[in-house]
């Protein structure tokens, strides 16, 4: 199967002082492979984008905003990622050459630690080996551990805390998934991106994993821990990295500006052949 989808991801800032420094990192773009291909794409952002390849091969970008000593005015202003992607079900990950060695996705990070219970939780799913069966089974185990519930996590919280709460959203199952992962000795790495969910009532970016099933061939499986799926149709694969730190959508710092007021707003959309027509 293959999806036509329309994306429009913003996030507007607004200040309750004036802004004196800023610096973001964006990885928001995503690149065409067998999974999907980008038809158009564009991010707009308050300065000037600088694009890159980050140490991870994500299309990146960057850009800063610095305002004479002194200035007044209140800083609000939005970057916004937008574009249309055609997907198809291909699970497979083919890396080539150029990019990071799997056994750079074995190495622990302060999300993703792994404590005992972790490891443990790896071990026991991962022994007879690493395929698509047994990858499953540890995802499902994962869900059963580490309930879906917002509100009790934020981007902050660690693997080991999301398994001690027993609950967390797909960026804490995830982290679960690969602290089990790499304490069994697998390379894994965390994915960020979007998913298609007609259902869903407040849509927000997505998060699953790829296990190295083949180091030799730098080949991986992507696999949705939160939605008991491979990656399918309905993802668009933003960027992938150690952790959720590694290939934030946005991540930045800033100076001045007192008190923050974020909002995102979010539409991933089918894009159909009647629409096509009419447009």
């Amino acid at each position: 199967m293959a999806m036509r989808l329309g994306i429009r991801h913003e996030t507007h800032y607004e200040y309750s002082s004036a802004l004196r420094y800023a610096l973001q990192h964006l990885c928001l773009t995503p690149a065409s492979g067998p999974h999907q291909r980008v038809l158009d794409w564009s991010v707009t952002a308050p300065g000037r984008l600088f694009p890159q390849r980050d140490g991870h091969g994500n299309l990146a970008h960057s850009w800063s905003l610095q305002r004479e000593p002194g200035a007044r005015r209140v800083y609000r202003g939005s970057v916004v990622a937008s574009g249309t992607v055609q997907t198809v079900g291909v699970a497979i990950v083919d890396d080539g050459a150029e990019l990071p060695h799997p056994a750079l996705y074995l190495r622990a990070t302060d999300l993703t630690a792994a404590d005992a219970a972790l490891a443990e939780l790896g071990r026991t799913h991962l022994a007879s080996g690493v395929d698509e069966a047994a990858l499953r089974g540890l995802a499902a185990a994962v869900r059963e551990r580490v309930c879906y519930r917002s509100g009790v996590t934020d981007v902050a919280t660690t693997a080991s805390q999301a398994l001690a709460l027993g609950a967390g959203v797909c960026q804490d199952q995830a982290h679960v998934f690969l602290a089990a992962c790499r304490g069994a000795g697998v390379p894994a790495r965390y994915v960020s991106g979007y998913f298609h969910s007609p259902r869903a009532k407040d849509l927000a970016s997505h998060a699953w994993a790829e296990v190295c099933i083949d180091r030799a061939q730098r080949r991986w499986l992507s696999l949705d821990i939160t939605h008991d799926a491979l990656m399918d149709e309905r993802h668009v694969r933003l960027a992938a990295g150690p952790d959720y730190a590694g290939c934030a959508p946005i991540r930045g710092v800033r100076e001045g500006g007192g008190d923050e007021t974020l909002r995102v707003c979010m539409q991933v959309r089918e894009i159909n052949e009647e629409a096509l027509l009419e447009s």
